[in-house]
């Protein structure tokens, strides 16, 4: 079977996700706090997606929950698009040195908020 006949799943969705985003692996799964091992299942479609890693996924990169579930719709929500996709267009404009800085002070800062809300 070739590559157009493939029907899409929520599987090959999360990887577009990754790819539309110009994220590694290791770097989305940090994001969502997931192992990077679990989301290469997922990609190649050895692991499922359940309700908790849909919802990881939209709140975390501004996803349309319904078209990461059926395909219908766009990949990213109206309101949080223009201004993460911003983001990570100069997100990748940095040199890999500053993007890992970058990353270590979002994941402090959710650390911190995480202490907050309890």
């Amino acid at each position: 079977m070739d590559k157009k006949s493939t029907p899409e799943t929520i599987n090959r969705r999360v990887k577009q996700v990754r790819e539309a985003l110009d994220m590694t692996q290791a770097a989305f799964s940090r994001v969502i706090s997931l192992s990077s091992g679990y989301l290469a299942g997922v990609e190649v479609e050895k692991r499922r997606v359940n309700d908790r890693l849909v919802k990881l996924i939209c709140s975390s990169f501004t996803v349309d929950e319904q078209w990461l579930r059926t395909g219908k719709g766009d990949m990213f929500t109206p309101a949080g698009d223009a201004m993460f996709l911003k983001f990570a267009g100069l997100f990748r404009e940095l040199a890999p040195k500053y993007r890992r800085y970058l990353f270590k002070e979002i994941q402090l800062l959710l650390e911190i908020q995480d202490a907050d809300k309890k």
